[in-house]
């Protein structure tokens, strides 16, 4: 399922380029060296990605909680579900509930310190931004964190993440490099089928509940039972191999 969010990444990187394409754009690199450049561009990015990653380790874990107590295949079809819905529902009847309000104190301190920290000229600071960058209210983010919950890992719901957001960093170094490389009207195509792929992962996370018995996409229900009975978990781990 961690592939999945490198397709989520990759397809989403075109939605980040309106999102944080912006902060991207004015990175203050040292665009004399190419060198400085390269590095700088990668302290940002790997900013970015120890955010996600650590926000996907505390998703992981709560995943994990809900593991332990049995339901590990009820949430892989609730988050695959729930990734299908968020789709189908229309943007303006999902923006009434405005689920980033509890965040609006929390983000104003984040913009504030971005701010700042664009108009410094270090390597510090282009860490900084990334860090803060992955910190931003952001739909796809949402999207993959739900897929870190049904991981019902903390290591894995991290890695999740951190492959998500290695998906997003060809077309963000690019934005970096060329501004912005895209018409509107190519970029309003390719986010129309983002979409599709969102409801295509959010099948593959639902098959994964059933447990039908596929190999990689569905793994049977033994394989995913948690039991305390050592003769039941040697039997489990077999099915495994």
């Amino acid at each position: 399922m961690v592939f999945s969010a490198l397709i989520l990444g990759l397809l989403g990187s075109f939605h980040c380029i309106g999102m944080c394409g912006p902060i991207a754009f004015v990175l203050p690199l040292n665009r004399e060296n190419n060198l400085k450049k390269v590095l700088q561009i990668f302290l940002y990015h790997f900013g970015r990605l120890l955010t996600y990653s650590f926000i996907g380790l505390l998703f992981g874990l709560v995943g994990k909680g809900l593991f332990l107590m049995g339901f590990q295949q009820r949430i892989s079809i609730l988050v695959g579900v729930l990734m299908i819905v968020i789709v189908l529902i229309p943007a303006k009847i999902f923006n009434k509930f405005n689920f980033s309000r509890p965040l609006y104190s929390f983000v104003g301190k984040v913009k504030s310190n971005l701010g700042k920290l664009l108009k410094q000229k270090s390597n510090r600071a282009l860490f900084s931004i990334g860090i803060l960058n992955g910190f931003l209210p952001c739909g796809l983010v949402y999207m993959a964190l739900v897929g870190s919950i049904a991981t019902s890992n903390a290591s894995i719901g991290a890695l999740y993440m951190f492959v998500f957001g290695l998906g997003t960093i060809p077309l963000m170094t690019t934005a970096v490099y060329l501004g912005n490389v895209l018409s509107i009207s190519v970029r309003n195509k390719i986010q129309k089928a983002i979409p599709v792929f969102v409801v295509m992962i959010g099948i593959l996370f639902i098959l994964r509940g059933m447990g039908l018995g596929i190999p990689y996409i569905s793994p049977s229900d033994a394989a995913l039972t948690i039991s305390n009975n050592p003769a039941e978990c040697v039997e489990i781990d077999s099915l495994n191999q």
